[in-house]
């Protein structure tokens, strides 16, 4: 195998529950509870419900469970089903640095496996702690480029799968290589007007890694050097092979305790400016709004405000990654929750006035700071000339200013309370605190079942 699937698989199979910090495996948990809560506040969008369908007809051996259910299928499309229904609300956490995304998108992989194979709460928290270790590493090094993140997705799922399977270095690296030369999604799944895709992209990827997974255990094979090969990724990316440093354990910390949790159902980019305008808003009547300028990093304002469909968003999920839409929501109504982007709030006529008012820019020392620091500056012009101005370095949920504790158990119970109502909110939590005394994964899930009836 190349240099990199050897590192990688290396890694991945020498880390151990046992060497994790507390940190680390606190984060894990953290993680989970904000995972799980975006999931079952998803339980009900048209993506999920789909994938739900999908993956009913299907039987498997061994099964795993889909969440909030009771129904089994088999691992890859619990895993897919899982996934779709986790990213839906566009609330699960992030990672920003050469590359970005969702590392939480990897979770289901892990649960999946571990239901079906009947592992253990330890072994999943390693299990998760690798796969993030596997996509933050990777994200560290590689600018996506015109991909998508499921390039990371499908590296670290599959190792996270693999962990779950006991899978040795060998077939680690079969693995991954299988998942990274088949798994990887176009970045154009971001672009324009943003459809249901936008949501499963990386479930696809992790279903390929799971999938992945299992044929190595039975001993398939994958090509040796996926990376660094003729043809390879980086050739793909136009990237030299990367040098790469150990994993986390002893003085290296875990990069799991490096991610971002999001405080609103939206793009990271777009956590910035719906604070700012919170906080202004109590200061300005938004009848008295002359203009509103909005500066951020080019990232930002390529991601949620450089196309036409950004200013007149016709779906849910171009309506998440747009700042126009979501900086006049948050004027008018005082919050930005799931049910803000329900359909006839996206199309509300009222809102496109607020939305025209607004400009869009890029602050170049904004962009150098990038990502290291998310900036962005708001500022407010009243029809009497007055002006009123807020910006922020970390947006709250960002791991430099990260939600606290108590924070996570709020945001939680804001997106669940509903399908799993508080007792059953109170049971999710127990299960997950008591993660790591888990002999199988049965409890958990039997604590996120929603009852419709």
């Amino acid at each position: 195998m190349d240099a990199t699937t050897e590192f990688l698989s290396d890694c991945a199979c020498r880390l151990a529950y046992e060497g994790l910090s507390p940190e680390a495996v606190h984060q894990v948990k953290r993680t989970l509870i904000d995972t799980l809560g975006c999931g079952a506040g998803a339980f009900d969008g048209e993506p999920a419900a789909i994938a739900r369908r999908m993956a009913s007809r299907v039987n498997g051996d061994p099964p795993a469970r889909i969440l909030g259910t009771r129904q089994r299928t088999s691992m890859d499309l619990a895993a897919f089903a899982n996934t779709a229904l986790v990213r839906y609300l566009d609330c699960n956490d992030t990672y920003a640095a050469r590359g970005t995304g969702h590392p939480s998108d990897m979770i289901p992989a892990v649960l999946a496996t571990a239901d079906g194979r009947g592992a253990g709460g330890r072994d999943v928290i390693a299990a998760i702690a690798a796969a993030y270790e596997a996509f933050c590493r990777l994200a560290d090094k590689v600018p996506l480029k015109g991909w998508d993140q499921g390039i990371f997705v499908a590296v670290g799922a599959a190792c996270g799968a693999g962990k779950i399977l006991g899978l040795d270095r060998a077939a680690m690296g079969h693995a991954i290589s299988i998942a990274i030369t088949s798994g990887v999604p176009l970045g154009v799944t971001r672009i324009g007007e943003l459809s249901m895709w936008k949501g499963c992209a990386t479930a696809a990827a992790v279903r390929t890694a799971v999938f992945a997974a299992g044929l190595a255990a039975e001993g398939m094979t994958g090509p040796g050097a996926p990376f660094e090969g003729r043809d390879g990724l980086w050739q793909q990316l136009a990237l030299e092979a990367p040098k790469w440093e150990r994993f986390g354990g002893g003085d290296e910390s875990f990069r799991i305790t490096d991610t971002s949790f999001k405080a609103y159902p939206s793009v990271v980019h777009t956590q910035g400016p719906i604070g700012l305008v919170l906080e202004i808003r109590n200061q300005i009547p938004v009848a008295q709004i002359e203009s509103i300028r909005v500066a951020t990093y080019a990232e930002a304002v390529r991601r949620t405000a450089a196309e036409a469909e950004k200013w007149d968003p016709a779906t849910r999920e171009t309506a998440d990654h747009s700042t126009p839409f979501l900086v006049a929501a948050a004027l008018q109504d005082g919050e930005v929750t799931p049910a803000t982007f329900a359909h006839a709030r996206i199309k509300d006529p009222a809102l496109r006035p607020l939305m025209k008012k607004l400009t869009v820019v890029e602050d170049r020392e904004f962009t150098r700071r990038y990502p290291g620091e998310s900036c962005t500056r708001v500022e407010v012009t009243t029809t009497d000339g007055r002006q009123v101005a807020a910006e922020t370095r970390h947006p709250k949920g960002h791991y430099r200013n990260p939600l606290t504790d108590g924070e996570v158990e709020w945001k939680f119970r804001g997106l669940a309370s509903t399908a799993l109502g508080a007792q059953g909110c109170g049971r999710v939590f127990a299960e997950v605190a008591s993660l790591d005394r888990a002999s199988t994964l049965d409890a958990l899930f039997e604590s996120l079942v929603i009852s419709r009836g």
